[in-house]
C-alpha cells in the first residue's frame, strides 16, 4: 500500500459512510464538507496512531517500516489540514437530525472542541519541526496518543448525525479503538514486549567523525536479514532515545550485530565520541525491506557515506548469490571514508561483485549504468540506493537518461520525524 493509497481509501470510505446517514438535498453544502472533513480528521488521526505501532503486520502492508513513518506523517499533515476547515465551518444544518453519542455540559463541549484542534495543530507542527533536539521531540511526540483521546471525547460529545451504530460510527469506531490500542501498547507495553534484546558493545574502531561499533547479545538476539534495519538505544545517560541506523553485518550464528554510524546530530555525535567497549544497549530490530531484487539481471548498487552499511551486509550474507551481475559504486568524500575504500574493494572482489570508487563526480555513475544497459535491456537493470537526497535525485535523472524505469529503484526512506 502507498500512502495516497491511505489517504484517498480513508476519505472515500468516511464521505461515503457519512453521506448514507443525511439527507441528499444536504449533500452540497459546505456543512457536509465540514462534516467530512472533520471525521476524515479523526480516522487519519486514529490511523497515524495505529502506523506508529511498528507492528509487524502493519510493516507488512506497507512494504517496509520507512513507508509506514512516511504515511504516519502524511496523514497527520491531512488531519490539520482538513481539521483546519472542519474548525472554520459549521459541520451542522437543521434538516439533521444531530444529537451527541453522549452528552456534556456545554462549556466543556465547546472546551472539547476547541482543545481537540489545538491538540492536532500541537502534534503535526511538533512532529515536523526538525530545530527541535530529538531528545527533546521524543518526549514531546509521545503527547500524541493522550492529546488523541480529546479530539475522540470531541467527535463524541458534539451534535452530528453520526451515531455508533451507523456505518460511518462503527467505521470511525473501529479505526479509534484500534488508534487507542496501538498508542497504549507503543507508549506503554512496547519497550516490554518489542523484538528486542540486550546488547553489549565488544568492539568500537572510530575515524574520520565516523564509528564501527560491534555488539553481541547478553541473553535474547534476534534473527535478521541482510539489509534490514534496528533502533539501537544505549543504556547510557543521554543515549537512551532510540535510533534508526542499518545493520552492517550479516546474521551471524552467535547473533553479534554492527553498525557504522557517523556523528551528522547531536545524539550521532556523542555516540560516535562516548561508544566503547563494555556498555550496553538495547536493540529493537529487525525492521525494513532493503533487499535484492529477485529477479534483476543486472544490478548497480549505490552506497555513499554511511549509505553503505546495507551493501556492507549484502556482501557478507552466506546464503546470498548471482554476485557476478552486481556493480557497487561507494560514492564518498577522501577525507571522510569510513570503512576505507580497500577494505569495501577487498569485501567485494572476495564476493566477485565488481566495485568502483566514486570520490567525486558522477562519471563513474554515468559508466556504470552505461555499461549496465549494454548487458543488457535497461528494463532489467536494478538500482539499489541508500544515501542523501542530493545524490538520489541525480541518480533518477540518470536512471531516466538511459531510459531505466524509475521502478526499478529500491530506496529506503529513513526521515521518521
Amino acid at each position: 500500500m502507498k500512502t495516497w493509497h491511505c489517504i484517498v481509501g480513508i476519505l472515500f470510505i468516511t464521505a461515503l459512510t457519512l453521506l448514507l446517514e443525511i439527507p441528499a438535498n444536504t449533500w452540497l453544502t459546505s456543512a457536509t464538507l465540514s462534516m467530512i472533513f472533520g471525521t476524515t480528521a479523526l480516522v487519519y488521526m486514529a490511523a497515524s496512531c495505529l502506523l506508529g505501532s511498528r507492528w509487524r503486520a502493519v510493516e507488512s502492508v506497507f512494504g517496509g517500516l520507512d513507508r509506514v513513518y512516511e504515511t504516519h506523517k502524511w496523514l497527520g499533515i491531512w488531519a490539520l489540514v482538513f481539521a483546519s476547515y472542519h474548525f472554520v465551518f459549521k459541520a451542522n444544518v437543521d434538516a439533521w437530525n444531530s444529537v451527541p453519542i453522549f452528552e456534556l455540559p456545554k462549556y466543556w463541549t465547546r472546551l472539547a472542541r476547541q482543545l481537540s484542534y489545538v491538540a492536532l495543530g500541537l502534534i503535526v507542527l511538533l512532529a515536523l519541526n526538525r530545530k527541535i533536539p530529538y531528545s527533546q521531540w521524543r518526549w514531546w511526540h509521545k503527547l500524541s496518543g493522550p492529546l488523541f483521546l480529546i479530539v475522540i471525547v470531541h467527535w463524541l460529545s458534539f451534535k452530528s448525525p453520526i451515531t455508533l451504530n451507523s456505518p460511518v460510527g462503527v467505521w470511525v469506531a473501529l479505526f479509534c479503538a484500534a488508534g487507542v490500542l496501538a498508542a497504549v501498547y507503543k507508549l506503554l507495553l512496547y519497550p516490554f514486549v518489542a523484538r528486542a534484546g540486550e546488547y553489549r558493545v565488544t568492539a568500537v574502531s572510530r575515524d574520520k567523525g565516523a564509528v564501527h561499533v560491534t555488539l553481541e547479545p547478553v541473553r535474547k538476539k534476534f534473527d535478521f536479514k541482510a539489509g534490514q534495519f534496528a533502533f539501537l538505544a544505549m543504556q547510557e545517560k543521554s543515549l537512551r532515545e532510540p535510533h534508526p541506523f542499518t545493520i552492517a553485518s550479516a546474521h551471524a550464528a552467535n547473533g553479534q550485530v554492527e553498525f557504522v554510524i557517523r556523528g551528522l546530530g547531536d545524539y550521532t555525535t556523542k555516540l560516535c565520541e562516548c561508544a566503547k567497549v563494555g556498555m550496553y544497549a538495547d536493540i529493537y530490530a529487525p525492521y525494513g525491506r532493503f533487499k535484492r531484487p529477485a529477479h534483476a539481471k543486472q544490478e548497480v548498487w549505490i552506497g555513499a557515506g554511511v549509505g553503505i552499511s546495507p551493501f556492507i551486509a549484502w556482501l557478507q550474507d552466506p546464503q546470498a548469490k548471482d554476485f557476478d551481475k552486481a556493480t557497487l559504486v561507494y560514492c564518498f568524500n577522501p577525507s571522510r571514508a569510513f570503512p576505507p575504500v580497500e577494505t569495501l574493494q577487498a569485501m567485494a572482489e572476495q564476493r566477485g561483485v565488481q566495485f568502483i570508487s566514486n570520490p567525486g563526480g558522477l562519471e563513474p555513475l554515468v559508466d556504470t549504468l552505461r555499461q549496465a544497459v549494454g548487458r543488457t535491456e535497461p528494463a532489467h537493470v536494478h538500482v539499489s540506493f541508500c544515501g542523501p537526497k542530493g545524490l538520489l535525485l541525480k541518480v533518477r535523472e540518470l536512471m531516466t537518461a538511459h531510459h531505466i524505469p524509475l521502478t526499478n529503484l529500491h530506496i529506503e526512506l529513513f526521515e521518521f520525524r
